[in-house]
């Protein structure tokens, strides 16, 4: 095994944290010391480093890793354990929160807010809080459809499940602090094998509705400036009139940026109900340049066009200069979705006391409008379809069986990390006679058969030029797919008469 300079490595961090303004050249021996610390080590002898430019520091902290492993400084190696360490070694780079916060709002009010994002966005990637080194394993590509261009990404930047920190967690003493992944209190905070380590973590305060919010990024980015804006107590997701207030308030102080809120229900809300949060960023998405393909009028409210979007769910598009019709409009729509069934159609606002019906909400600035996107969703389920009515059918599990969130309502498919091997897979059998037979004796592609089956009939000129990327033109169906069992108004005729008489109600 290579024999590690740990003195050299120290000294390359120091030099990356110079370059990425991470650190002043006056703050190297405080944070070389600091370094030294978590390693373990009392003595230093300096080095010459050579001159070098790296986007990112994984190299170094590799290199850092297993110096550490071999000396006894990281338990076991797994990614869990290695994770937990090197954002104890990048935390020693990092400013202090008050300090980071005074020159966001600095560079807000001196070169407007969109260079503070970036700025900020740029420093949670420089400090590997976000691991581009992983997210960029990301497999991404645009599909043409009848609703326009949907992105599609399969995830393969989150790590597998770690046996031995899942092992380990067993053992563990419960915890609850932090209370969740969103707490603020994670700033800063060492980690645990069941919970990530965010020395290298800092998050801006904000005030929506006189209340304490936080933006920070997502550490796993699925767009650019993945950001998550979080209420400073942990009090669980609630979509109400005073939601609406808080989104349009956010992007007024944001223009540049989207925000949206998952659904307050199981099956079609978000993963974190437990704390409430918005997510946003510097991204357009298809459904926000998705056309109105039917104008809406509402009487009691004059300063307010709308319309329904051409979008596989159902979605209520806002515009308006008055803000505050914005919300009045919103809450009312809420309200009345809350208690509104259709039988001809299976929805059903109740099962006895349990609530079905709920919307996940979108916002952003057009020009000098201000947009807001209503999509109505049920969450109820059937013995046809146990995991849901409203939610992606049986028939579409081969690509997609989780949960539709915020980010795929939008046009954005988050993709299991298994498919990048089955499309691979399928892509080479389907360019053989006997492709049947090599499919059904293969247990990780033998679920695409039927939807193989359909690829092969429409596509009749198939060969190793153009298999990959008409499978991934046909990922693009099937997501259209996933988003139209998960719209609550179908697309044909009785959908549409559907959707109209709820909208009468206003």
């Amino acid at each position: 095994m290579l024999k590690i300079n740990i003195n050299n490595e120290i000294e390359r961090l120091l030099q990356y944290g110079v370059q990425k303004k991470l650190i002043d050249k006056l703050d190297i021996a405080f944070t070389r010391n600091r370094i030294l610390e978590v390693l373990g080590l009392k003595e230093f002898s300096k080095v010459e480093v050579k001159e070098e430019v790296l986007e990112s520091p994984t190299e170094i902290l590799e290199l850092i890793l297993d110096w550490a492993l071999e000396n006894g400084e990281i338990e076991k190696n797994t990614v869990t354990y290695r994770d937990l360490f090197d954002a104890k070694i990048m935390g020693c780079l990092m400013a202090r929160p008050s300090e980071i916060i005074k020159k966001f709002n600095e560079t807000a009010l001196g070169e407007g807010i969109e260079v503070a994002t970036k700025n900020y966005y740029k420093m949670s990637m420089d400090s590997n809080y976000i691991r581009m080194d992983r997210i960029e394993k990301n497999k991404h590509w645009y599909s043409p459809t009848e609703y326009g261009d949907l992105e599609i990404t399969i995830n393969l930047s989150k790590p597998e499940k770690d046996p031995m920190a899942i092992a380990a967690a067993k053992n563990m003493k419960s915890s609850s602090y932090p209370k969740c992944f969103l707490c603020k209190e994670n700033e800063g905070y060492s980690g645990r094998v069941n919970h990530p380590a965010r020395q290298n973590h800092r998050i801006i305060p904000l005030t929506l509705t006189n209340e304490n919010w936080f933006l920070q990024y997502s550490p796993y980015v699925y767009y650019n400036e993945h950001s998550i804006i979080f209420l400073g107590e942990h009090k669980p997701m609630k979509i109400s009139k005073i939601s609406f207030e808080r989104l349009l308030e956010f992007v007024e102080k944001f223009p540049h940026y989207f925000i949206g809120s998952n659904a307050d229900l199981p099956i079609v809300g978000g993963s974190i109900l437990s704390h409430d949060h918005f997510q946003g960023g510097n991204h357009k998405f298809a459904m926000e340049k998705a056309e109105i393909e039917e104008e809406i009028t509402f009487s009691n409210y004059p300063n307010v066009e709308g319309g329904i979007v051409k979008w596989p769910m159902s979605v209520i598009r806002l515009q308006s200069k008055n803000r505050e019709e914005l919300v009045n409009l919103g809450d009312e729509i809420l309200k009345k979705w809350r208690n509104y069934s259709d039988e001809s159609l299976e929805i059903f606002a109740f099962t006895k006391e349990e609530p079905h019906n709920t919307v996940t909400p979108i916002a952003r600035k057009r020009g000098d409008l201000f947009e807001l996107d209503i999509v109505l969703r049920n969450n109820r389920t059937s013995e046809e379809h146990p995991l849901g009515i409203f939610h992606p059918h049986s028939d579409v599990h081969n690509i997609k069986k989780e949960n539709i969130g915020l980010i795929e309502v939008m046009g954005l498919a988050v993709l299991p990390g298994r498919l990048k091997e089955e499309l691979k897979l399928l892509g080479n059998a389907l360019l053989e006679e006997n492709y049947k037979e090599l499919v059904m004796a293969d247990q990780r592609i033998e679920k695409h058969l039927e939807w193989g089956e359909k690829i092969i009939i429409k596509y009749k000129n198939l060969d190793p030029s153009n298999i990959d990327k008409t499978i991934e033109i046909e990922v693009g169906e099937v997501f259209s797919k996933v988003l139209e069992d998960a719209g609550v108004y179908k697309r044909d005729e009785k959908g549409k008469k559907g959707f109209k008489r709820f909208l009468n109600k206003f």
